[in-house]
């Protein structure tokens, strides 16, 4: 859904959170809201940022903070648009059912507390990083989709994969460990630290496209520059080390699925990649080469702590 936000250019479909234009239900219309409404929220995010700022200089980040208090544009509102808002609050619906499945899971977890506390406690992480992660949208909005912004709010949706994957893997138990060959953990990792390399370099690319976004579609490919390179050159990087990767694990005991699984998102996500390169960056693409590449970074944790877990087998004379 936030990769849908970022294509349509929905973020600031909502001016406020966690309500949308002051209501739970969004308008449909601009009738339904007053005439001074860009002044007024824009008032109230200047008011946050000025809160967030000080967070910041506390930790040390004084640059930073300076910066979102002297940016005048943070401040600009966009006009209103009915389709982006509702993107958008869609969006915030979908982050509202996760947040209460995250709930429902950690009370589930009260159970364990004694007999098998680490459920406990990396669910009680996970709610934790689903409340940081809902509170930084709050922030992404008032700073008005400032990029390095965007950029964090996507990774902590990442270690919320994590969490959630270690949490399926321990809850498995000793059903999810597979015998590996010889190699295959540093590999694994080495491919896990590439491909959240590429997503931070399709980052950079995206935020390059967003100043672009005034020029007609079709010349964006064109008037991008070394970001876009070197996204694109790492892409074979990514797709030969996962290649040997895939080759290793063929000789991994009882992970055939998951191999499968990591053959078909890594094609996946090269091909619209490649799509995405060659017609002009069709929106229908981003969100599902962003999606491709999350399930390709969960995928990996999965097989990542199972096979940290299995042992070699004991060979009998």
């Amino acid at each position: 859904m936030g990769g849908i936000v970022r294509a349509t250019g929905s973020g600031m479909g909502c001016p406020d959170w966690p309500k949308c234009f002051g209501n739970w239900i969004p308008p449909t219309s601009v009738e339904q809201l007053p005439s001074d409404y860009k002044e007024s929220y824009s008032a109230l995010r200047e008011k946050k940022n000025v809160k967030f700022a000080t967070y910041l200089q506390a930790i040390g980040m004084t640059d930073t903070a300076n910066k979102i208090l002297n940016d005048r544009s943070i401040l600009v509102e966009s006009d209103f648009n009915a389709v982006k808002t509702w993107i958008e609050y869609l969006n915030r619906l979908v982050g509202v059912v996760i947040g209460l499945l995250i709930v429902a899971l950690f009370y589930q977890s009260l159970k364990f507390r004694k007999v098998k506390p680490v459920l406990f406690w990396l669910s009680l992480a996970t709610l934790l990083a689903v409340i940081v992660q809902g509170w930084f949208g709050s922030i992404v909005v008032s700073t008005n989709l400032t990029t390095w912004t965007i950029t964090i709010h996507m990774f902590v949706a990442l270690l919320i994969v994590g969490f959630l994957v270690y949490l399926l893997h321990i809850s498995r138990g000793s059903e999810a460990a597979y015998h590996p060959a010889k190699g295959v953990r540093p590999l694994l990792l080495a491919c896990m630290a590439l491909l959240l390399t590429q997503v931070y370099l399709g980052t950079q690319v995206r935020e390059a496209i967003d100043r672009l976004v005034s020029l007609p579609r079709n010349s964006w490919i064109s008037n991008l520059g070394l970001e876009f390179i070197v996204h694109r050159s790492y892409s074979w990087v990514i797709l030969l080390v996962h290649g040997a990767l895939v080759w290793q694990l063929m000789k991994t005991t009882g992970a055939k699925t998951l191999i499968r699984a990591v053959i078909v998102l890594i094609l996946g996500s090269f091909f619209t990649g490649v799509v995405m390169a060659y017609f002009s960056v069709p929106a229908a693409f981003q969100p599902i080469h962003l999606l491709l590449a999350t399930v390709t970074f969960g995928v990996q944790l999965y097989l990542f702590f199972s096979i940290t877990k299995a042992k070699q087998p004991v060979l009998v004379n």
